[in-house]
């Protein structure tokens, strides 16, 4: 669910009421620290495209306010190669009567609504990977929460996803937080909780890029050395 909804105002999936987060796909970490340049602002990391060999799908976490949405959205609008971007929050959104906003409370018609978008989402990533084009899906999967979580992604599009996670420093996202206005803006509490849970994915095995001092430019750069990684192992 992307960052520029807000839809975790109000209401969150609750946490399991006990045991670790779950195991996920085994790739290395990238803390913001790996990526070269100074640490002091926005600067550019040298762009090299991933390289081709076959289409991918790139499933990009995190908590509100880590700016998935402008990053998939940059990324995928300057691959060399065709590529879409699905936001789970606008196929979420198709929905206009009845549409069950999690800001209202986390409920059994949210959990409906939200698998229905991630099946649906998965049928287009699945066919535009059928027909040879890249995809890159937004969406803050928690790492304790399995009705939200990773295995439904690996489910509707195929364990060939690739989970990339977005984890800026919390004093970020509460200062990107307070620029918004509106159902926009989510309480300070609410940032932290989410910000929280999204720090379980250390730990995971999952690449993990701290994007607190990197703009969005850099940041796409440094997905795609994550995922210039990650190809080659395959």
């Amino acid at each position: 669910m992307s960052e520029s909804q807000g839809y975790y105002s109000g209401s969150l999936p609750p946490p399991p009421a006990s045991g670790p987060p779950r195991a996920t796909l085994g790739l290395r970490a990238v803390p913001e620290s790996a990526v070269p340049g100074e640490p002091t602002g926005h600067f550019v990391v040298p762009h090299s495209p991933v390289p081709s060999g076959g289409p991918l799908a790139v499933l990009l976490i995190g908590p509100a306010g880590a700016g998935k949405t402008s990053v998939a959205r940059y990324w995928a609008e300057r691959r060399p190669t065709t590529t879409a971007h699905i936001s789970l929050d606008d196929v979420r959104e198709w929905v206009r009567a009845g549409f069950a906003n999690p800001q209202a409370g986390w409920n059994d018609q949210a959990e409906a609504q939200y698998r229905l978008a991630r099946r649906t989402c998965g049928f287009a990533a699945r066919n535009y990977l059928a027909n040879g084009i890249s995809c890159v899906i937004d969406d803050a999967v928690f790492p304790d929460r399995p009705a939200v979580g990773l295995g439904g992604w690996k489910r509707h599009i195929g364990p060939e996803v690739i989970p990339v996670i977005l984890l800026p420093g919390l004093d970020v996202v509460l200062s990107r937080n307070a620029r918004r206005s509106g159902h926009r803006r989510l309480p300070d509490d609410q940032v932290a909780e989410i910000h929280s849970r999204m720090s379980g994915w250390y730990g995971a095995g999952l690449p993990i890029i701290d994007n607190s001092r990197l703009d969005v430019p850099s940041t796409a750069a440094a997905l795609d050395g994550v995922l210039r990684q990650i190809v080659a192992l395959r």
